[in-house]
């Protein structure tokens, strides 16, 4: 059983997985969205004391905390439980642009993230700390102002047909290739 959950599954699998999952959403009149769980958990802490936005029934969202749980818990299960067999497979193209920007594409031997990135001296650098920092708060205010996070447009609005979730993905992805392409080629270089 651990060899067949380990191995890579066809990209149907998947597919399949979250169409059934959004069928039984819309069938139970609930939406899909990691980010609500942000607003869920600051009410429960106590925010709605405070601000108007954090006032709400915290309750009717349970059903989300147990999957963004899940979603936590299965990660650690898959990187601490299953074992790698492989490094992640990816195209020489992406790997060339990688060492031309100053990052060591994956290997037998590293991890799924660059060491030039995200090693314990980088995060906690004051450059690493800045960066979470300003990422951070352009993450949630862009996620507050465009209504949602992109697992929340891309997966339950776009299979809702919203056409400002169309929108909302359009601007994730040419915000993806900024960022890809400009921004962080320029940032690899501070």
């Amino acid at each position: 059983m651990l060899e067949l959950i380990s191995e890579p599954w066809h990209w149907s699998v998947s597919g399949f997985a979250i169409a059934t999952v959004m069928f039984v959403l819309l069938y139970a009149g609930k939406e899909f969205g990691v980010s609500g769980n942000l607003r869920t958990m600051c009410s429960i802490a106590g925010a709605g004391k405070n601000v108007e936005f954090f006032r709400f029934d915290w309750k009717a969202q349970r059903w989300n905390l147990l999957f963004i749980g899940g979603a936590v818990i299965g990660g650690w299960l898959a990187t601490s439980v299953l074992p790698a067999s492989a490094p992640a497979e990816v195209s020489t193209e992406t790997v060339s642009y990688l060492n031309s920007i100053g990052i060591d594409g994956p290997t037998a031997e590293s991890d799924f993230v660059p060491a030039e990135l995200f090693s314990t001296e980088k995060i906690f650098s004051l450059g690493g700390i800045l960066y979470a920092l300003i990422g951070g708060l352009l993450v949630g205010f862009g996620t507050r102002w465009a209504g949602g996070c992109t697992s929340g447009h891309a997966i339950s609005g776009l299979s809702n047909l919203q056409l400002p979730s169309l929108i909302a993905v359009i601007g994730f992805f040419i915000g993806g290739l900024l960022m890809s392409w400009f921004i962080l080629p320029f940032i690899l270089q501070l």
